[in-house]
């Protein structure tokens, strides 16, 4: 791969859009840049674009987040306990929702933050040790979400691990289910695909896709 691959991948998911017969700009890059410098993401990433940042480590994202661009915008996409939200200032989406402790927690920061994060709730896909809620459950974690008055954008769901030249059905199976959810709920993002996946998630109707690997490799 070249030495900045990020106009290949957006040309990708341009690309697998028009495929889809969805307009381009219904699908958003979110850069993962767990583990990288700031001066890796000015050049990999923000030399091509204000693309949103996602991050999977509080600490990490507060410290990374003084030595970027102040408009820069910032997503979580990491496992989230209580003891981590006080780590997520500024974050304009989380991911991961899947506990309504750490719902509750997310809260006590209202009135000390300018604003709230909105929430994706992550949804589980199926493998064992996986996080997410059940898709049976999604509708009520839902409802309990939008009580405690959060703002609720879609879901999320990270699909089961691909093996080289292994049929990608059931990858795309978990997509479509989650999608077909979205729609139920009258959600509108779907945050699905990552750099070995992230075309078939577009396919079925993923609105944002994380991509990390693909950039920094």
């Amino acid at each position: 791969m070249s030495l900045h691959p990020l106009p290949q991948i957006l040309e990708r998911i341009q690309k697998a859009a028009q495929q889809a017969g969805r307009d381009p700009s219904s699908v958003n890059l979110l850069a993962v840049t767990k583990g990288h410098s700031a001066l890796e993401i000015e050049q990999r990433v923000l030399a091509f674009g204000d693309f949103a940042l996602g991050e999977a480590k509080g600490q990490e994202l507060r410290d990374k987040k003084p030595l970027l661009p102040a408009q820069t915008q910032w997503h979580f996409i990491g496992p989230l306990q209580r003891n981590k939200v006080k780590y997520l200032e500024g974050v304009s989406l989380i991911h991961t929702l899947e506990n309504l402790e750490v719902a509750q927690e997310l809260l006590r920061f209202r009135e000390k933050w300018a604003t709230l994060p909105q929430v994706l709730i992550q949804v589980h896909n199926g493998e064992t040790q996986k996080h997410g809620v059940e898709l049976a459950q999604v509708p009520e974690f839902l409802q309990q979400l939008q009580d405690l008055g959060l703002e609720v954008r879609g879901l999320m769901v990270m699909a089961p691990r691909l093996e080289e030249g292994q049929n990608p059905e059931p990858i795309r199976h978990v997509f479509r289910q989650t999608a077909s959810l979205a729609a139920k709920l009258d959600l509108l993002e779907l945050s699905m695909g990552m750099s070995d996946d992230f075309e078939w998630a577009i396919l079925e109707g993923a609105t944002i896709v994380r991509i990390g690997g693909a950039i920094f490799s």
